[in-house]
């Protein structure tokens, strides 16, 4: 019990061509994916069948005749391009963007490092792309266009499906709104168009319509309610749209990681003594949506929020209740050392909660400073994206005299989100800010999956034995077996916490307990859909040499 659980990211990149601004988007976005592709695995088929688009986590489906065509992701037009990727994930074709999809990891550390070799996977599938095209294809790591289109980059989160959904919505609804003033990634221009001249703290927050809804696309909502696990029945996958594609590390390391202690609250909470209807009392927000776009537009962090039972709020007020709340849970569960801290049972948990802590104070100051001091906050920047950006961007502005609405601000934005280090102003920031994944550690998780999770075996079976996979989704792979029933066997990986690096190898590991290393998650399962134990099968090819 701690900031540690299955998690992971997906990330839709823009994709264009500068030569052609007319080409077609779902063309380039084949041929990006196409470029990620490995010969020796090309073959291999994404297993649909796990898939459930209009399953709603409220308790109820929707009919598939009902819902618009491009929320079934499942269906035969939409199932494009796929490509296995060597390190566990998934790079696939969504909707009119290229899509990278991190494998399972266990803290948001670890998913950080392969959110970022995402980005070093699609830059390179670009590149391949463009030597086959004879053309520039240029991927972008953003939200928006600033003529009205956004896409997203999403969180995936299991958590233990006791709690009740409501609770879980009307936790992450306050904590999403509020967390923008510390993980936003800065955006040029006001509204879905631009429409408005300005700066603002977060690139998704003009495109959220609805409190909550099972559609990604339109009429966004806060909460997204797609109810599809990938893992055992007692779990559930959080799937959160309303974050930024961060090109920071410790915004998206926060990012991740105070919603799952957020998570681990909800889970907890009741269980020792947190007045859980106090906290929703003093954090539900009369009108979230509108509370959404008005906490992004202010640089100031202070506006007041009206709450729905009575009186104001602040955004920064809310994540300081958030995370007192966590802190009283964690003293109750481990006690707390010399300084009153609790004492938190790994590292990542350590981390995290020092990380969050910072982000507030971060805040504080940015809070109580005026634009001239805010432009020369250098050690804040480090950390708050957002502010980084801001302050390129308004030096840029006082440079040229000129106003937001000037263009070349906004092409300076999209300069800020270009994948490419010779297009991309990114670089040439990012040494003032504070890394947590270095060359080495990203380099690995490239070509080599996590392997506290099921990604290991995905990806060891994909390195050692290509030629018998078939296919293979997030929970199953089915790989020819000669001595199978019609010469194929599926294995069922609905635990994400099985078939890991230590259960593939170890002989005298005969259940999941010792790989679980704090993470809750269901027992193990290793059989088939004919209910036979093919651990004995998986464990032969991983031993190979």
């Amino acid at each position: 019990m701690s900031v540690r659980r299955v998690m992971g990211t997906e990330t839709e990149y823009a994709v264009s061509c500068p030569a052609d601004p007319h080409a077609n988007a779902v063309r380039l976005s084949s041929a990006v994916v196409s470029g990620a592709a490995d010969p020796r695995t090309s073959h291999i088929r994404w297993d649909y069948r796990q898939e459930d688009p209009v399953n709603d986590a409220r308790g109820h489906r929707l009919p598939r005749s009902q819902v618009r065509p491009d929320m079934l992701t499942d269906a035969p037009q939409l199932q494009i391009t796929n490509v296995m990727a060597p390190n566990g994930g998934r790079i696939y074709v969504d909707h009119a963007h290229p899509e990278y999809s991190a494998p399972e990891t266990l803290d948001p550390f670890e998913a950080v490092r392969y959110d970022r070799a995402g980005d070093v996977l699609m830059l390179h599938a670009a590149n391949a792309a463009s030597r086959r095209a004879g053309t520039r294809i240029a991927l972008h790591r953003n939200n928006a266009d600033g003529k009205g289109a956004s896409w997203g980059t999403h969180e995936n989160y299991m958590m233990r499906r006791s709690v009740p959904f409501d609770l879980v919505a009307s936790l992450l609804t306050a904590h999403f709104i509020s967390r923008q003033i510390y993980v936003g990634s800065g955006r040029v221009g006001l509204g879905e168009s631009s429409e408005t001249p300005g700066f603002q703290l977060s690139q998704r927050a003009d495109f959220i319509h609805v409190p909550i809804g099972l559609q990604t696309t339109f009429d966004r909502p806060i909460i997204n309610t797609r109810d599809e696990p990938h893992s055992g029945p007692a779990f559930r996958r959080v799937h959160g749209i309303v974050g930024d594609a961060n090109r920071m590390d410790v915004p998206q390391a926060l990012k991740l990681g105070t919603t799952s202690m957020v998570l681990w609250l909800l889970e907890s909470g009741q269980e020792h003594g947190i007045d859980l209807a106090g906290l929703f009392g003093r954090l539900m927000l009369e009108d979230p949506v509108a509370s959404m776009h008005v906490v992004s537009h202010d640089l100031g962090l202070g506006s007041e929020l009206r709450l729905e039972g009575g009186g104001t709020t602040a955004a920064w007020l809310m994540q300081v209740e958030l995370m007192k709340a966590v802190q009283t849970m964690g003293a109750r569960i481990y006690d707390t050392d010399s300084r009153g801290e609790p004492q938190w049972p790994d590292d990542a948990t350590r981390r995290v909660m020092a990380m969050w802590r910072g982000a507030l104070k971060d805040v504080a100051t940015i809070r109580h400073a005026d634009d001239e001091t805010r432009l020369h906050l250098t050690d804040e920047a480090s950390r708050v994206e957002w502010l980084l950006k801001w302050q390129l961007m308004e030096r840029l502005r006082r440079r040229l005299g000129t106003s937001w609405g000037d263009m070349r601000l906004a092409a300076c934005d999209l300069r800020w989100a270009a994948l490419d280090p010779q297009e991309s102003i990114f670089p040439t920031v990012q040494g003032r800010t504070q890394r947590l994944c270095d060359d080495a550690r990203l380099r690995e998780a490239c070509s080599q999956a996590p392997e506290g999770t099921r990604a290991w075996c995905r990806a060891e079976l994909l390195h050692r034995v290509p030629e018998r996979l078939v296919a293979m989704s997030w929970s199953h792979v089915t790989l020819r077996d000669e001595t199978a029933d019609r010469g194929m066997v599926t294995v069922d990986m609905s635990d994400p916490l099985g078939y890991t690096r230590v259960l593939c190898t170890e002989d005298d590991i005969r259940d999941g307990s010792g790989a679980r290393d704090g993470c809750d998650a269901p027992a193990r399962d290793d059989r088939d859909a004919r209910g036979d134990d093919v651990m004995p099968l998986v464990r032969d090819i991983v031993r190979r040499r």
